[in-house]
């Protein structure tokens, strides 16, 4: 809300002896093809879309119809699988529109909504991979402690808690960067509103403000990284000591999906968002975007819980067919 009010107290400010035009809308320049390859993508895009919806929906639906499943490893993955869903719907959805479109424009306070609702939800993303890789820390390395740890109201106050971070650990910049006065062109070159192209379009340079975005997606980038990188050096380091070569396999598939992810989504990231001075092209700037908002939530639900035998049975048992999966 408070975002929504400055957004719009901004576009509503018309100042007489301003040298800037107001910008009320931006225009999405996506990728400059031919009619026909824009259908394509658009086919494309909306293809894998759906499937990524029907994947992380098929999921949050297999955990909360069966209560065998209840437990905090799966009570992580379906709030992910759900997090997914809201995450690629932030931006895909715009995109596809703007594939048909001859203006493909955004308004300005739609822009930053969007802004603000793609990096909230990617940094809760980021804070639940790492809760979930302190869980399975928990799992191998302490199992005597892990019923006592995590319980089902820790693992409630842990979730609400990286909602609540991810919400509002961009708020402050996202809100800065709407005050920031916007002239000349209005052309965004790329498929979302991101950080860049925004100051890129800024008619005064704001070095602390570009400082704080980038401090901060450094912080929840790398920060959570470590963390991760860490909880699973000691997973891997209590894993090697197992004696059972079945316990050895069982933790290095469960540990090694999770890695997968973990690489997809964080390595497009460390390249967009922590390296601003490598000036990446538009068109690389636009590859890695789609990577980690369209790829990456698709191939999640393959990589991280389908493979999952338990969680196979319950679709199974939900679709009523032993042969579907």
């Amino acid at each position: 809300c408070l975002l929504t009010l400055q957004v719009t107290d901004l576009m509503n400010i018309s100042k007489p002896d301003s040298n800037f035009a107001s910008v009320r809308e931006f225009i999405l320049q996506g990728f400059s093809c031919e009619w026909r390859i824009q259908v394509f993508l658009f086919s494309l895009f909306t293809t894998t879309y759906v499937f990524t919806i029907i994947g992380n929906g098929a999921i949050v639906c297999a955990l909360l119809c069966d209560k065998r499943l209840h437990t905090p490893m799966y009570m992580f993955l379906g709030n992910f699988s759900f997090l997914e869903i809201w995450y690629v719907s932030s931006t895909v959805p715009k995109m596809l529109v703007n594939f048909l479109s001859e203006k493909k424009t955004i308004s300005f306070a739609g822009c930053f909504l969007q802004f603000y609702f793609f990096f909230s939800l990617g940094t809760s993303e980021c804070l639940l991979l790492t809760v979930m890789a302190f869980d399975r820390y928990l799992a191998i390395c302490r199992p005597l402690h892990y019923p006592n740890i995590m319980t089902g109201n820790s693992c409630t106050k842990l979730v609400i808690i990286c909602w609540v971070c991810g919400f509002l650990w961009f708020l402050i910049p996202i809100a800065l960067i709407s005050q920031m006065p916007f002239c000349g062109t209005n052309v965004i070159d790329h498929v979302v509103c991101d950080p860049g192209p925004l100051f890129a379009l800024a008619c005064d340079v704001a070095p602390r403000t570009q400082l704080l975005c980038y401090t901060l997606s450094s912080l929840v980038i790398f920060g959570n990284f470590f963390l991760i990188l860490g909880s699973y050096t000691l997973v891997l380091t209590a894993v090697l000591r197992m004696p059972s070569a079945s316990g050895r396999h069982k933790a290095f598939s469960t540990c090694g999906s999770h890695l997968a992810v973990v690489s997809l989504f964080y390595g497009s990231l460390m390249v967009m968002y922590v390296s601003p001075g490598l000036g990446h092209s538009a068109g690389m700037q636009k590859v890695a975007t789609l990577f980690y908002a369209m790829v990456t939530p698709l191939f999640n639900p393959l990589i991280y819980s389908l493979r999952n035998k338990e969680i196979k049975a319950a679709l199974r048992k939900i679709l009523g067919s032993p042969n579907i999966i």
